[in-house]
């Protein structure tokens, strides 16, 4: 009996020492690699595109004041200072987004991070604006993914697993997705309006011109009106791209959402994997345009 207590006792230390270890696993947040969600969010975050195109349309009237006749500028002068008011809160939306996913992707690594001095980026919330498009909800969404940014970046380190992010921020980003995708087309309409002005004159100048003997004040308007032309077929193949790239980062977003707890299955990673490699190659698209 004396010789059975001490082997006993190391049996039960040794059984509570693997208990313990079982237990510490189960109730870790530590950090894991989830190499293709990082690869989604550093796709998503380095799309590109938007925030071009958001300038574009903020410098709408300084491209077409030159082509403007008296009786159309100060409709135009009054247009450029709604642009210019709502600006801001535009690229706001895209900061926080980048911001968002850049988190993900330090969350889905095994290092350490600091994102604190990102936090002034985003400024001081939107404001709703009908003309713009902007709705309430958006504001909304932009302040609730703003919180949960600050509450994960103040942290510090990986205590907030990838599967509490995208389900705390899911609903945010894609409201606010949406709201890229419609401000997008709200610069399209602006450029094909350009487009129209500037060209139209061109369009009804030129057949004026025919039999004038200003042969080279003629060819340079011809080779003007070609330049504008290449330029604006360029252009919207940039809000084509922009708008493909965007609903990708939508539709990855929820097919990850979706399947929070098989994010370590190859079918899950492949999916991933896939959404990663055509956003990249939507960014060139827009880099090699």
């Amino acid at each position: 009996m004396t010789s059975f207590r001490p082997a006993l006792r190391i049996a039960l230390i040794a059984f509570l020492f693997v208990l313990n270890l079982m237990l510490g696993g189960c109730a870790s947040t530590g950090p894991v690699s989830l190499a293709e969600v990082r690869e989604f969010a550093d796709a998503s975050a380095k799309l590109g595109g938007y925030g071009e195109l958001s300038r574009r349309y903020r410098d709408t009237y300084e491209r077409e004041q030159p082509y403007l006749p008296a009786s159309s500028d100060k409709l135009a002068r009054d247009n450029d200072a709604k642009r210019r008011a709502v600006y801001e809160d535009f690229v706001s939306v895209q900061k926080a987004l980048v911001l968002y996913m850049q988190t993900l992707s330090l969350l889905a690594g095994d290092a350490r991070y600091d994102l604190t001095d990102r936090i002034d980026d985003l400024g001081n919330g939107l404001k709703a604006n009908a003309e713009s498009g902007l709705q309430q909800r958006h504001v909304a969404a932009y302040t609730g993914l703003t919180r949960l940014l600050t509450r994960v970046i103040a942290s510090g380190y990986q205590n907030r697993s990838v599967e509490t992010m995208v389900r705390d921020g899911d609903a945010d980003v894609q409201t606010l997705l949406e709201a890229m995708i419609s401000l997008t087309r709200l610069y399209y309409k602006t450029n094909e309006n350009e487009k129209k002005t500037i060209l139209g004159i061109f369009d009804v100048e030129l057949p004026l011109t025919r039999g004038s003997n200003e042969r080279m004040l003629v060819t340079l308007a011809k080779v003007h009106y070609t330049n504008k032309a290449s330029e604006y077929k360029l252009i919207d193949r940039r809000y084509d791209l922009a708008l493909q790239g965007l609903t990708k980062v939508a539709l990855g977003h929820q097919k990850l959402r979706e399947n929070l707890h098989k994010l370590t299955q190859d079918d899950v990673k492949l999916m991933l994997s896939n959404y990663g490699r055509d956003l990249r190659a939507i960014r060139d698209g827009l880099a090699s345009q």
